[in-house]
């Protein structure tokens, strides 16, 4: 790492780990962002609501010197850091807090790794997400709400109602 920079970035973990990874860091004082929501497992013999990550394997955090670079990477459950080439790969500021805007209203998230081609670019004009910039995207025959995440490969989307869109 050549020069650091402050701001998100992404750690791979162990499968399964996500929760104990986002523990470990928060006691080592780094800020984590663990995007869940709640889906219906079965099993054989239950159904049950569980809080999933919706990005398996994967911890957003936010360092702020080099020295939380090194803790983030030493915490047990930690396989490494995504890359960009050398460098680890820094995640937009915009993408973290959207995705923690969609959680915290309680928004029906969905991820994707289907590709989407680039489509309106709207803003929303009222309800909990008033301000947003997203695009809407046509998925499974409805219109949705999409956030793109480059760096993972993945798209969120969210239900929003049309009535609450403008084009920007």
């Amino acid at each position: 790492m050549t020069t650091f920079v402050s701001g998100w970035y992404l750690i791979y973990t162990k499968p399964r780990s996500e929760k104990k990874v986002a523990d470990r860091l928060l006691l080592g004082n780094i800020e984590v962002f663990l995007p869940t929501a709640k889906t219906l497992r079965n099993w054989t013999d239950r159904r049950k609501l569980i809080e999933a990550p919706l990005f398996p394997s994967y911890v957003f955090v936010y360092l702020r010197e080099l020295q939380d670079y090194y803790v983030g990477l030493n915490a047990e459950g930690v396989l490494y850091y995504v890359r960009l080439g050398k460098e680890i790969a820094r995640v937009a500021d915009t993408v973290v807090q959207n995705l923690k805007t969609f959680i915290e209203k309680g928004m029906n998230l969905e991820v994707s790794a289907q590709h989407f081609k680039p489509s309106q670019a709207v803003a929303i004009k009222k309800g909990p997400l008033a301000g947003l910039s997203c695009e809407v995207v046509r998925y499974k025959d409805r219109e949705k709400v999409l956030v793109r995440l480059s760096l993972l490969n993945r798209c969120v989307l969210a239900d929003v109602e049309v009535d609450q869109l403008i084009a920007i």
